[in-house]
């Protein structure tokens, strides 16, 4: 099966990369793919099928959406593309929109706890539908932005994993998009006539304001200084505990100079 264009081909190999750097995938994984009806979610699905046509192993793959009860989720859409496409598609109905209401002020963005309970829901779905693997449409943007945000206001340097395991270890969640960027998944969806659907949300899409800042940041160095997105996303696998105030790693790093450590308890 040949790449369909230059673009395909080229996320193709940023993904098998992803996969083969992070053990994403194994033989014979039945991959869940969060599917949302963004370009992200499409993004990866198409190419997670493309893969798993060309993959030296062999994964199946099967599309859950989570229908959070917003008016005007165009869920049917979803399903009937999946349809077409030959993509095993399941919709699961949910009352998360009007939980938000009850949670979050009108000032509010809520994005971040529905993802929140999105995610929990297909923790709950993924037995149901025999995954082994719950798949999710992050790009290496996410990570950077992820990674500023967290270091700017929260005080604490973490950002994405491209592999992590629920805390009971009873799932695992993989991004096999990491290193593509938000331009390629957004250039993608659309060469593919995927459609993309809204989650009917009143709020969504409206970032809050420290996601908004730190995107601008970004594109200002980035006009500036080209590379530094892809710098930080190297940053994020290149980590030196002993250059690093966490007192956690100071004993362990002097033990053993120039090893990545994790921190003890």
């Amino acid at each position: 099966m040949a790449y369909r264009s230059p673009l395909e081909s080229r996320l193709a190999k940023k993904a098998t990369r992803a996969i083969v750097d992070h053990g994403l995938i194994d033989d014979g994984d039945r991959v869940m793919v969060g599917l949302s009806g963004g370009k992200d979610s499409w993004a990866l699905l198409q190419l997670l099928d493309v893969l798993r046509q060309r993959a030296p192993i062999r994964f199946s793959l099967v599309a859950v959406t989570v229908d959070s009860g917003f008016d005007g989720y165009r869920h049917d859409v979803i399903v009937e593309t999946c349809r077409a496409r030959g993509w095993e598609c399941h919709v699961e109905n949910t009352t998360i929109g009007t939980v938000m209401s009850d949670l979050l002020g009108a000032s509010d963005t809520p994005c971040s706890l529905c993802a929140r309970l999105r995610r929990g829901v297909l923790y709950r779905l993924a037995d149901s539908v025999g995954a082994t693997k719950i798949a999710l449409g992050h790009h290496a943007d996410d990570v950077v932005e992820t990674l500023l945000i967290n270091a700017f206001f929260a005080g604490a340097l973490k950002a994405m994993p491209a592999r992590l395991v629920s805390d009971d270890g009873r799932h695992v969640v993989v991004r096999p998009l990491i290193y593509a960027s938000e331009s390629e998944c957004r250039a993608y969806t659309k060469a593919c006539a995927l459609p993309i659907v809204g989650c009917g949300c009143p709020a969504c899409g409206d970032l809050s304001l420290q996601r908004q800042r730190v995107k601008r940041l970004l594109l200002d160095l980035e006009r500036e200084h080209p590379g530094v997105k892809a710098s930080l996303l190297k940053a994020v696998g290149n980590l030196q505990p002993r250059h690093l105030l966490d007192r956690r790693y100071r004993e362990r790093g002097e033990a053993t100079s120039g090893v990545a450590l994790q921190p003890t308890d």
